[in-house]
């Protein structure tokens, strides 16, 4: 065969396992986000966000994540959320979290489209990730920063992943 086929199949089949392979190892993964009106984040607005854990899933381990998406035009490295959580038992744990969103170095610590940013950032300790006993759990999002309105502020939401 020439040289130039066998490249052409090499890619192909590179193309191809790319494409297969991902879908080997899955990871179970649970979000929801809840768009902030007018990307205006008042601190009346708590938005709750709910996950059933199945009893299916009590075996396993989970890394908690708050989600944020916002605008470049947003004015701080960081933002102050109260986490409120209300577990299956009734149990509420009232969490207040200084988030860092970005560094004087490395400028937004998210990934990003244009102008706009999205943070995954953990809440549960690193290695040590949470089982969660079945049921519903409740997440209430409030925002605590001194500027109210908070502006440039698209979404924010819950994700929970299952642990490796």
């Amino acid at each position: 065969m020439n040289r130039s086929i066998l490249n052409y199949i090499s890619c192909f089949l590179i193309l191809i396992s790319y494409l297969v392979l991902p879908g080997c190892g899955t990871v179970d993964v649970f979000e929801k986000n809840v768009t902030i009106p007018g990307q205006s984040w008042n601190s009346s607005f708590k938005p709750e966000i709910a996950f059933n854990i199945e009893p299916k899933d009590t075996t396993s381990r989970f890394n908690i994540f708050i989600v944020i998406r916002h605008t470049d035009a947003y004015r701080y490295k960081n933002i102050w959320i109260n986490v409120h959580t209300e577990s299956p038992k009734g149990v509420i744990n009232n969490q207040p979290l200084n988030l860092q969103l970005a560094t004087d170095e490395k400028g937004w610590l998210a990934s990003g489209m244009d102008d706009i940013f999205e943070h995954r950032i953990l809440i549960t300790p690193p290695n040590s990730p949470e089982r969660l006993s079945a049921g519903i759990y409740r997440f209430k999002l409030e925002n605590i920063m001194r500027e109210d309105p908070l502006k440039n502020v698209m979404n924010v939401g819950i994700r929970l992943e299952k642990a490796l």
